[in-house]
């Protein structure tokens, strides 16, 4: 017996923002994973490109991950020769990350596919109901202090 006070799940915009999101996210890893790199280690690359080296602990900060995260995912790129972890001399205890010349490459190539994937996903839109989506989007952001990069 079904209670008529029960909302239906699709009446919650959650529901569909998850929904949205779900797919959006999972057609950008599939995209980026044709190219090696999970979608936390594009937000790294991204992160770094531009950048002559950054603390762990401050891209740590800018990104709203934690220092252990960034310290795997910097791991899994110097594997991968897409960054260099570099001891300070002085202090060792200290490290700067840069994306390697082969890292840094790769950044618009991937860029390119997260533009593709935003047009295939949200093409369709006017560029100004675009804007108030995001602004709207953003202003949730704010209202509940979230930070934090989605990655997974």
């Amino acid at each position: 017996m079904a209670e008529s006070n029960i909302s239906p799940l699709d009446a919650h915009l959650g529901y569909w923002l998850r929904f949205v999101s779900n797919h959006v996210s999972h057609a950008f890893a599939a995209k980026l994973a044709g190219r090696g790199v999970t979608v936390a280690e594009w937000v790294v690359l991204r992160d770094l490109h531009g950048c002559d080296g950054v603390a762990p602990s401050l891209l740590a900060d800018r990104l709203g991950m934690t220092r252990g995260a960034i310290s795997k995912l910097a791991d899994r790129l110097a594997v991968k020769g897409m960054l260099t972890q570099t001891a300070d001399l002085d202090d060792r205890r200290y490290q700067a990350l840069a994306l390697t010349p082969e890292g840094r490459a790769l950044v618009p190539e991937l860029s390119a596919l997260a533009d593709r994937n935003d047009l295939e996903f949200f093409g369709h839109l006017e560029p100004a109901e675009r804007e108030r989506i995001a602004e709207a989007l953003k202003g949730i952001l704010r209202r509940m202090g979230l930070r934090s990069i989605p990655i997974d």
